[in-house]
């Protein structure tokens, strides 16, 4: 259903660009695994809107890159780079202390960064690690820098999960998947479940307030996410898979559309509807 959905809308022209015109002229943006993929094309574009960006990834070497390769595109840009292993705890706490020692205000988090369908491997914390990346970095992250976006007159927090969540499930009792009950497919729909049940929760625990919370499907990109997978190409890569350019316009659009000032914990893909969760 998801392939037929992605292929649809792809084929026919129904992904639209943003529109919004709005300006981040004195807005500090956090983002995180923004060295390549739709992270950087992400940062890149709210770069010419004019904020003050901070980028967490892992590979500094990466992310230096990442930085120099926007700024040949936007001269003005503004951009700091600071290491962030989301696996770890430790890095996760380091990387917002930094934040924090840096600015009093943060108008918006981008969680970003994520690992997809990688061996069966365990975080620094004991944790697995498609869970520890893609959730449990991005859930502590948040939580240290909600008091600096408190201060901010109108904060967002965008989490970038994906369709898999909708064959997620939780595993309470078995949250790592040990005792041979790890499969690579579904460790990630597990933690992109927990994205967006993270998204919702926020929503409901930030009511009226000036954070407002939102998840979203990408489409299916052509970056790096897919390592592990096997590479798309003919017809796939032509009718199904989104650039880099494509892939950011959900991101873009939950960061800054005047349409969702007033939303907070929903679920978006394709920019062009909200799903209730």
């Amino acid at each position: 259903m998801v392939f037929f959905y992605e292929f649809g809308t792809n084929l026919f022209g129904l992904r639209r660009r943003v529109t919004s015109g709005r300006r981040l002229d004195d807005k500090v943006v956090v983002i995180t695994g923004a060295n390549t993929g739709i992270g950087k094309e992400t940062a890149y574009l709210l770069s010419l809107r004019g904020a003050k960006i901070y980028i967490g990834c892992r590979d500094i070497k990466k992310g230096e890159t990442a930085i120099q390769e926007i700024k040949a595109r936007n001269p003005d840009s503004n951009l700091t780079l600071f290491k962030l292993d989301l696996s770890s705890l430790k890095s996760v706490r380091y990387f917002a202390n930094q934040i924090k020692n840096t600015e009093k205000t943060v108008d918006l988090l981008i969680n970003n960064a994520g690992v997809m369908a990688c061996p069966p491997s365990v975080s620094a914390d004991g944790y697995e690690l498609q869970l520890a990346t893609n959730h449990l970095g991005h859930f502590l992250l948040t939580l240290h820098l909600l008091p600096l976006m408190k201060r901010s007159k109108s904060a967002r927090i965008v989490n970038v999960s994906s369709c898999a969540h909708l064959v997620g499930q939780i595993d309470l009792d078995n949250i790592n998947l040990k005792h041979n009950a790890y499969d690579p497919f579904k460790a990630y729909a597990q933690s992109k479940l927990c994205n967006v049940l993270f998204t919702r929760e926020l929503a409901k625990r930030l009511p009226g307030s000036n954070i407002n919370a939102y998840a979203l499907h990408p489409g299916i990109i052509d970056t790096e996410i897919a390592r592990h997978g096997k590479p798309a190409n003919g017809f796939m890569k032509r009718y199904l898979v989104l650039n880099a350019f494509m892939g950011s316009q959900t991101t873009l659009y939950c960061a800054v559309d005047e349409s969702l000032d007033n939303e907070s914990g929903y679920y978006y893909e394709l920019i062009i509807c909200h799903l209730n969760i």
